[in-house]
């Protein structure tokens, strides 16, 4: 297993999404992914499956302190009065006292960067988070609340793939000391997973094309990547991703694919996103 230690955090760098998942489904495969060995699980406010992936966490039998729990507030309640029932009401859901990471899931379009700075803080400071972080900021808006914030923020989550470019926020993370952590990190399968430089790295390591995709993901320093999957027999084969390393000529193969620059999750109140 690859971590990503920032600031006092050790982070999985592989680690199971949960966007889309519900109900037992979501239970089942949370349990199932740790007791195959997978030690990150991510959740959010917004895919109102805290209280599933929480009976998950318990199904499986680990101790708390055995994996790490990174959980998302919503913009809108990123704001006085609000951001800290919010936090309050998803341990509850989640049934735990802590979680490891607490991320802004988007910036808000209201309220300032010092006043996000300081509501993530203050919940930190009451002991509900071990580190803080943000989701889908641009390198502006993260070198903002990294020199807002009185604590380290750990990590940016983002889109992150073969057919995007994030060129520059993978270089702005590596200078500021930040993780990024990759979500839809296999675009949608399809197209990317025959492209003729996924499919020689396949045919030549004796991987399957999703394999391949995650290991480029885990051979960039600093990086990581949260796959989901409803299907227990793909979480065995999203992990097994260490036990081989790609060669330059294949990351430098899979690196070209960027050019196509196209982006998953695009909505109206994203940010103006950094150009490639």
């Amino acid at each position: 297993m690859k971590y990503l230690e920032q600031h006092g955090a050790k982070i999985p760098a592989l680690g199971l999404g949960t966007w889309c998942l519900s109900g037992d489904q979501c239970t089942n495969i949370v349990s199932a992914a740790l007791r195959q060995g997978y030690r990150h699980v991510d959740t959010a406010i917004m895919y109102e499956n805290e209280a599933a992936v929480g009976a998950g966490l318990r199904a499986s039998g680990l101790a708390r302190d055995d994996y790490f729990l990174t959980t998302k507030v919503w913009p809108t309640d990123v704001r006085d009065g609000v951001f800290e029932s919010a936090v309050e009401a998803s341990l509850k859901r989640l049934g735990v006292d802590q979680v490891d990471m607490l991320l802004i899931h988007w910036p808000p379009k209201v309220g300032d960067v010092p006043q996000w700075a300081r509501l993530i803080n203050e919940v930190a400071d009451r002991g509900w988070t071990r580190h803080i972080g943000v989701s889908n900021f641009t390198v502006s808006q993260l070198e903002q609340m990294i020199d807002a914030s009185a604590r380290p923020i750990v990590c940016n989550q983002v889109e992150n793939h073969p057919y995007l470019d994030q060129r520059k926020m993978r270089a702005a993370c590596s200078r500021l000391g930040v993780a990024m952590i990759a979500y839809c990190p296999l675009f949608r399968g399809g197209d990317l997973f025959e492209e003729p430089a996924v499919r020689a790295a396949s045919k030549r390591h004796a991987k399957s094309p999703a394999q391949i995709v995650l290991r480029w993901h885990m051979q960039h320093d600093g990086a990581g990547a949260i796959p989901k999957t409803a299907t227990p027999s793909r979480l065995a084969e999203n992990a097994d991703i260490f036990d081989f390393e790609l060669s330059e000529d294949e990351m430098a193969a899979i690196n070209t694919l960027r050019s196509r620059h196209e982006r998953i999750c695009d909505f109206e109140f994203s940010p103006d996103w950094d150009a490639p």
